[in-house]
């Protein structure tokens, strides 16, 4: 099996808790659970709803994060993106390993600001 996993991660590798505004994404290339590639890639400039097509073009299969907002987990799943929400904050790799081995807990979803807040449209 083969999937395509994004972190949305800082300049030292650890999970950004703010998926719409973090400065990389840190893609991991799966294959028959074991991790084959990881490249760390900046997104677009920051604007609402422009991460799901992005990242459904990249070939993104899954999104391990901290939080995020109804909208965009709809947006994901939409374009048949699986979303991970209230991941801790590890780094991507020991994220993914933890997530293919079973073993990663998840939290709530961090993101819960109200339909207000700018998180909604990512």
């Amino acid at each position: 099996m083969t999937k395509k996993i994004a972190v949305p991660v800082d300049e030292s590798g650890l999970l950004d808790g703010h998926f719409g505004h973090c400065k990389f994404f840190a893609f991991l290339d799966i294959n028959n659970n074991e991790i084959v590639s990881e490249e760390k890639v900046a997104p677009p400039p920051h604007e609402p709803g422009i991460l799901p097509p992005w990242l459904a073009e990249k070939g993104v299969t899954d999104i391990i994060a901290g939080g995020m907002g109804n909208r965009a987990i709809q947006l994901f799943n939409n374009s048949g993106v699986n979303v991970f929400v209230g991941a801790p904050q590890l780094e991507a790799t020991d994220l993914v390993m933890g997530h293919l081995k079973g073993t990663l807990s998840f939290t709530a979803n961090y993101c819960d600001h109200g339909s207000n807040h700018e998180c909604e449209g990512h």
